[in-house]
């Protein structure tokens, strides 16, 4: 099979790989789409994140959707001809965090396209069944790979326990806070406002059901007067995050999503006065049944987020489009074109 491989900072190449064998629990799935993201695109121009570094060549991309092609032995759940949705981390199942349902926890998770785990930028992937979720054909193929940062948006409004009458304030426009809109409105929320600096981000926003927007360049949250009972910080950028946790109400809570800097210098006094809960996520945790049923039930719609399509040969291209088009919002790469 066809394989785009990261061989070091800013270096992909298309090479030929076997095609992978599933085990005995393990589909063979032929990848249709895969959502391109800030990690992939952060390892081609770095070659890391944090503690995790490319030392061998790297397949990148872990939002994936295709079709079932082979079954191992002992598979029960999937046939072959099945769309699938991929969960790309497959943890231990066995340690406490596991057994707990906190398996997005687990200190030996396999996640698509982290060091020195393979993602799905390729033609064909093997997945445990378990992590790949049958999807109806009301979900289009790109859709079907988007369902991974869908499931971003769904666990920062759990953790966050947005619910029906919620005030919800989201701090940041990209793909993630775009989602995050699209479920916070189906949990019930009756006010979301959106912040970002880019006019389009903010005006899609509104599309897709931000009650009001904010150019985060002319007016704070806490200027605007806006008191959410929820901060959903999808940014990254501190100076965002801080200024969200301080227009947060009474007894609100904030939810840090983004990944920005390892550091953020806390409105403590506001944190305490004001009892704000404060909590960080990390990737998701048993989400992809309620984000197919949104997607499927046009509660929320991903196909919106696609800006741009790209084929296998061109990864590159697809993981430089938003340095060279401020328009762009999500690519995807369709593998088998």
């Amino acid at each position: 099979m066809r394989a785009s491989v990261l061989r070091g900072v800013r270096d992909i190449a298309l090479v030929e790989r076997p095609v992978p064998e599933p085990g005995p629990r393990e589909v063979l799935v032929q990848v249709t789409s895969v959502g391109t993201c800030g990690s992939d695109a952060h390892y081609y121009e770095h070659g890391r994140i944090g503690p995790f570094v490319v030392e061998a060549p790297l397949v990148l991309g872990h939002e994936a959707g295709g079709v079932v092609v082979a079954c191992g032995a002992e598979v029960t759940r999937h046939a072959p001809g099945q769309r699938v949705a991929v969960e790309p981390g497959v943890p231990c199942f066995v340690c406490d965090q596991c057994r707990g349902g906190r398996y997005n926890l687990c200190p030996d998770m396999r996640f698509y396209a982290t060091p020195p785990v393979d993602g799905a930028f390729c033609e064909y992937v093997a997945v445990h069944e378990e992590f790949a979720h049958a999807v109806p054909d009301a979900i289009s193929d790109d859709a079907a790979g988007l369902l991974e940062p869908l499931s971003v948006g769904i666990w920062a409004c759990r953790k966050g326990r947005v619910a029906p009458g919620s005030r919800v304030l989201i701090t940041g426009a990209g793909p993630i806070g775009l989602v995050a809109v699209q479920t916070a409105r189906a949990f019930g929320a009756t006010e979301v406002v959106v912040t970002d600096v880019n006019p389009r981000r903010l005006a899609l926003a509104a599309e897709l059901g931000a009650t009001g927007t904010l150019d985060a360049r002319q007016t704070s949250p806490a200027e605007s007067g806006y008191q959410p009972d929820v901060l959903l910080e999808c940014s990254g950028v501190p100076s965002a995050a801080v200024g969200g946790i301080r227009a947060v109400g009474r007894a609100g809570r904030a939810v840090l999503v983004g990944m920005g800097g390892d550091e953020l210098a806390l409105p403590l006094s506001h944190v305490q006065n004001f009892e704000i809960e404060l909590t960080g996520t990390f990737r998701y945790a048993n989400t992809w049944p309620t984000a197919i049923a949104l997607a499927s039930s046009g509660a929320v719609d991903l196909d919106r987020l696609v800006t741009h399509r790209f084929g296998l040969a061109e990864v590159e291209q697809a993981l430089t489009v938003p340095t060279r088009d401020e328009a762009a919002v999500k690519a995807v790469v369709r593998p088998q074109e």
